[in-house]
C-alpha cells in the first residue's frame, strides 16, 4: 500500500507540477530583516580510550537511550552510522545560541563518559570504515541512491560530521542585508569557510591528499543532489527549478522496501501516468533528500563546514560565519573579500566547480583563499563585539585566526603533521 493514496482514494491530494513550483518558491526564502541565528552539529562517537576501534551497536543503543532522557534544549537526533546531531532552537542572538548548545554538550559529555563514549569533532572518521548503525526504510533507499554513483555517499551517510549554521534569508529588498545578496555571499564565502576549517585529510587510516574529503564526497554525487543551482538575479525560480528537477531518492510506501526509482525528477513524477500522484507530504520529504552546500529552508542553511577539533571548536565557525553575515559593515567587507574569487567558479554552481575543489584540496595553503579569510576574520572580529559576543567568544575567534589563518592553515593540517610524525607517508600522499 502506498503512504500516500492512489487519485479517487481518501486522503491527501495530489500536488500538481505547477502547485509544486508554487509551494517551493513561497517557502524557501522567508524574508525580513536577520534576527535569529542557529546551529547544528554533528559528531562522531568513539570509543574514549579506543577511538580506532567500532563502538558495538548494542553500546550505542544503551547510550543514546539514556541521552534522550535528558532535559535538553536542543533537539538529539541520530545519524544512519549513529553520529550525534544536536539541532539549537532559531536563537535571538549569537550569545543565546552559544550558552544553549554549550550546556546542552555538557550534559551530553558528561552522560556518554559514564558510558566510556566520547565525541570527535572531524569531517570524515579517520579510521573507521563507514558502518549502518540505523536500519529504516529511509536509510535503506538512501544508501541505495546515493551508492549508484559510488562508495561516497555511504561514507557520508555514516561516517561523516559537520558544523551548520543557520541563518535568516535576509530581507526582501537591495543591500547586504537583502536575501539575494546573502545567497551570493553563501555560496562565494561558503569556498573560504571550506577551506578555513578544513578537518577531515584522513579516511580508514590513509592521507587522502585532501584537506577536507567530506567535501570532495559532496562533489562525487549526483550533482542534481549535492548540487546549488545556477547563481542568477531571481533565487527563488533558481532553487524551484533545481528542486524540481533534482532526482527522486524515493518514493515512500507503507509496508516493504521503498521505491527507488532511477533519473525521475520530481517534476517527472507529477507528470507521470505510471506513478502514484504525489503530495504535498512527497515534495516536502523530496526537499530533505536534497544535501546543496547552502540550502534555503526559508532560513539559509550553511552546510559546507566540517566538524571542528575541541570540545568548543564549533563556536568559532558559528560566530565567524554569523557576524560575516548579520553585521552590515562585516557582510560588506566579506563581499568585497570574496568578489574577486567568483572567476575561479568558472560559472559552475557549488561545489561542482575548481573554487570550491581548490578549497577542498588545499584549505588555506591557496593563497587567494588565504587573503579572503584573512580580511573575513578580521572583518568579524570587529564586528562580534558589536553583535554582543561574549570576550570568550571573541577571544576563541582571535585564537583561531592568529593559529591557522595568519599561516595559511586549517585544522587538516595538524592531523597531517601527527601522521607524517607517525609514519612519514602524509607528504607523500598529498603529492
Amino acid at each position: 500500500m502506498s503512504l500516500s493514496p492512489e487519485d479517487g482514494a481518501d486522503g491527501p491530494p495530489a500536488v500538481t507540477e505547477h502547485e509544486a513550483e508554487a509551494l517551493v518558491a513561497g517557502i524557501c526564502f522567508k524574508t525580513g530583516p536577520p534576527r535569529t541565528v542557529g546551529v547544528e552539529v554533528e559528531w562522531l562517537v568513539h570509543d574514549e580510550r579506543a577511538p580506532h576501534r567500532a563502538v558495538a551497536a548494542g553500546r550505542l543503543e544503551a547510550a543514546y537511550a539514556a541521552l534522550r532522557t535528558l532535559p535538553l534544549t536542543s533537539a538529539l537526533t541520530v545519524e544512519p552510522g549513529g553520529q550525534l546531531e544536536l539541532s539549537s532552537r532559531p536563537a535571538p542572538s549569537l550569545t543565546r545560541c552559544v550558552s544553549e548548545v554549550s550546556a546542552d554538550l555538557r550534559a551530553v559529555r558528561a552522560l556518554l563518559r559514564q558510558n566510556g563514549l566520547t565525541l570527535a569533532g572531524m569531517g570524515i572518521d579517520p579510521w573507521r570504515p563507514p558502518r549502518r548503525f540505523l536500519r529504516e526504510p529511509r536509510y535503506d533507499a538512501m544508501e541505495v541512491s546515493l551508492g549508484r554513483t559510488g562508495p561516497a555517499g555511504r561514507t557520508l551517510m555514516c561516517a561523516s560530521a559537520s558544523v551548520q549554521v543557520c541563518l535568516d534569508a535576509g530581507a526582501e529588498g537591495p543591500g547586504v542585508m537583502g536575501f539575494t545578496r546573502r545567497w551570493w555571499l553563501a555560496h562565494r564565502l561558503g569556498a573560504v569557510l571550506v577551506a578555513a576549517f578544513a578537518n577531515s585529510p584522513m579516511s580508514e587510516g590513509r592521507a587522502t591528499g585532501w584537506r577536507s574529503t567530506r567535501q570532495l564526497m559532496w562533489t562525487e554525487l549526483d550533482p542534481g543532489r549535492s548540487g546549488g543551482p545556477a547563481l542568477s538575479h531571481d533565487p527563488r525560480r533558481a532553487w524551484v527549478r533545481r528542486v524540481l528537477d533534482a532526482p527522486l531518492m524515493c518514493v515512500r510506501r507503507d509496508d516493504g522496501p521503498w521505491d527507488v526509482p532511477d533519473g525521475v525528477s520530481f517534476r517527472d513524477w507529477t507528470r507521470s501516468d505510471t506513478m502514484r500522484p504525489p503530495t504535498r507530504a512527497d515534495l516536502d520529504y523530496h526537499l530533505t533528500t536534497l544535501f546543496p552546500p547552502v540550502r534555503p529552508r526559508g532560513h539559509l542553511e550553511l552546510r559546507m563546514i566540517d566538524a571542528q577539533p575541541g570540545d568548543d571548536g564549533w563556536i568559532v565557525p558559528l560566530a565567524v560565519t554569523t557576524a560575516l553575515f548579520d553585521d552590515p559593515r562585516a557582510a560588506a567587507i566579506a563581499h568585497r573579500a570574496v568578489e574577486p574569487l567568483a572567476g575561479r567558479a568558472a560559472g559552475d554552481p557549488a561545489p561542482h566547480n575548481p573554487l570550491w575543489t581548490d578549497a577542498a584540496r588545499r584549505g588555506l595553503s591557496d593563497p587567494e583563499l588565504k587573503r579572503a579569510a584573512v580580511t573575513c576574520f578580521a572583518a568579524a572580529l570587529d564586528a562580534l563585539p558589536r553583535l554582543g559576543a561574549s570576550g570568550d567568544v571573541v577571544d576563541a575567534v582571535a585564537a583561531y585566526a592568529d593559529r591557522y589563518v595568519s599561516r595559511g592553515r586549517c585544522p587538516a593540517d595538524d592531523v597531517l603533521e601527527r601522521l607524517h610524525g607517525r609514519d612519514g607517508c602524509a607528504t607523500q600522499a598529498l603529492r
